[in-house]
């Protein structure tokens, strides 16, 4: 039984990442369990593009005094339990366009995803075959229209239709709602914190554990950090990493104050470790949005 935190380093993390991650170890020790780490690098592209991020996310980490039980481990050196996972699933392929998803599906979730109309589910072998010669197929699930029901920590029952996600891209690689669940299985997460804005991915997740034969971790939505706008926080909203908020005078003694302050734990400017934030954790309590002023 554990809880996680799972950065993509493509990025420093920002004051939303590390909220997150203090709440999921704080939620994680008041509940007696452990607490994993685990680097989300499938994006080969922009994990290339970015350096050496991964390292720099770990220490940040580090400096706010999160620590970890085990090794860190990182999704790319695990593709041959995505693989198998697949072989495992309903699959067919698909040959639509981002474009063409974007002009037959439904609006968007809070969190930017279409539901898939499943265009390409009907396609015959000698339709397939065409179309391959124009486009390699990603590989979708055939949820056939599941409905799943979850239940989340602190926004109760959570429900939604499952549609045909995908499961591997057209270049390739394995998606993050194949690779996470497949992880969270393998490693006995029984906890998983995120930002709200993924909250309509919980019952599309829930349905893939299950199908994998396991049982969905407990779901705890956390309000996001957003700008003065409103919009969540972004690296454009000026000094909002460690290393930048260190430039300007910024330690990251102070980050912990700030991040225990915005969830009611302790007064502003009042020095506080994680172990003091752990003590005053009230996990009934939901972490609700905090602007950042900037």
């Amino acid at each position: 039984m554990t809880g996680r935190f799972a950065p993509s380093p493509t990025s420093d993390l920002h004051l939303g990442n590390l909220r997150t991650a203090v709440v999921a170890a704080l939620l994680a020790r008041a509940a007696g369990v452990g607490f994993l780490v685990r680097i989300e690098d499938l994006d080969v592209g922009r994990v290339g593009a970015a350096g050496d991020v991964a390292t720099r996310q770990l220490h940040d980490l580090a400096l706010l005094g999160l620590s970890w039980d085990g090794p860190v481990v990182h999704q790319s050196a695990r593709l041959d339990r995505y693989r198998a996972a697949v072989d495992h699933l309903p699959t067919y392929e698909c040959f639509c366009t981002r474009r063409e998803i974007a002009e037959s599906a439904s609006a968007p979730h809070a969190d930017g995803y279409r539901p898939y109309p499943g265009t390409c589910r009907g396609l015959t072998a000698a339709q397939r075959a065409d179309r391959r010669r124009e486009r390699p197929p990603a590989l979708r699930v055939d949820a056939g229209a599941a409905s799943i029901t979850v239940h989340d920590r602190w926004a109760g029952a959570v429900a939604g239709v499952v549609d045909d996600f995908v499961v591997r891209r057209n270049d390739g690689a394995y998606s993050y709602n194949l690779a996470v669940v497949v992880d969270d299985l393998a490693q006995g997460v029984t906890q998983v914190v995120r930002g709200d804005d993924l909250l309509s991915s919980s019952p599309r997740q829930a349905w893939l554990a299950r199908r994998l034969g396991g049982v969905e971790p407990e779901y705890a939505h956390v309000g996001l950090v957003v700008n003065a706008a409103g919009r969540r926080l972004a690296k454009r909203d000026g000094a909002v990493t460690l290393a930048q908020l260190a430039r300007r005078g910024t330690s990251a003694a102070d980050v912990v104050s700030l991040i225990g302050h915005s969830l009611g734990l302790n007064e502003p400017g009042e020095p506080v470790t994680l172990a003091d934030l752990s003590r005053r954790f009230d996990p009934a309590r939901r972490p609700a949005a905090w602007v950042w002023p900037g």
